[in-house]
């Protein structure tokens, strides 16, 4: 199977770490991973702002940069969501990229559902002590719907202490250029999350979005909580003797 990487341009330029875990962990699992140096933004931004003439470009590189793969992983419901949902219907009057798009947009798959649906695994040989709860960001879960799939990788981690987060379906208040837009309602909502987080009493948040993470984390932070957050795919990668 050829396997590419997406690793996103939130995560390329914040989160490189993040990029490296999906690797290591499909690596540990016997895949060769390819990274496409053609890559560039899904154009999330530019459609979500209402430019769908300037995303059309990017959605023209998305699909000539991952041509010809089996399959497609990136570590964001985000992104996975825009790439499946949204390309086909920015290629839609355009014979050729459309024709591309159907090539490519299908094989695009969230870490999780690689894992769990593609490769069929759970345990993924992982080892993590830590009090663990996880935050279904709204992407992953209204449009991917990827339910118990990042939940049933975590129940298999070794060492792992996993508690719910009450509310976890509650938006965190980011939504990219929403919490530009509203940064009031914003911070309100990361407020009630904030709030279910401490009561879970975890030492580590994770979720399958940096960008939800970067959120809640910058609050935590500022709020001297002691709670850290960690994507699920750098928990997913962590090993006895690595995790911290």
């Amino acid at each position: 199977m050829r396997v590419a990487l997406f690793i996103t341009c939130f995560n390329d330029t914040l989160f490189p770490e993040t990029g490296k875990a999906v690797v290591r962990l499909l690596e540990r699992l016997g895949h060769q991973v390819d990274f496409p140096l053609g890559q560039t933004c899904c154009g999330q931004p530019q459609f979500n702002t209402g430019y769908r003439p300037e995303a059309r470009p990017l959605v023209r590189r998305f699909a000539e940069a991952f041509a010809g793969y089996d399959a497609v992983v990136t570590p964001s419901g985000s992104c996975a969501a825009m790439v499946r949902e949204h390309h086909p219907l920015l290629a839609a009057d355009d014979p050729g990229l459309r024709r591309a798009v159907a090539q490519v947009a299908p094989k695009v798959h969230e870490l999780s559902e690689f894992l769990v649906d593609v490769l069929g695994v759970t345990d993924v040989g992982a080892y993590y002590p830590h009090r663990v709860t996880y935050h279904p960001t709204c992407h992953s879960l209204r449009m991917l719907r990827v339910g118990e799939r990042p939940l049933r990788l975590l129940r298999a981690v070794k060492g792992i202490e996993l508690v719910e987060l009450p509310a976890a379906e509650e938006c965190c208040g980011f939504g990219g250029t929403f919490a530009v837009k509203n940064p009031d309602v914003s911070a309100a909502m990361l407020a009630d999350k904030m709030r279910h987080v401490l009561d879970s009493r975890a030492e580590v948040l994770t979720a399958g979005d940096n960008s939800c993470l970067l959120h809640i984390g910058g609050g935590l932070g500022r709020l001297r909580t002691g709670v850290r957050t960690v994507h699920l795919a750098e928990i997913l990668a962590a090993t006895e003797g690595e995790a911290r």
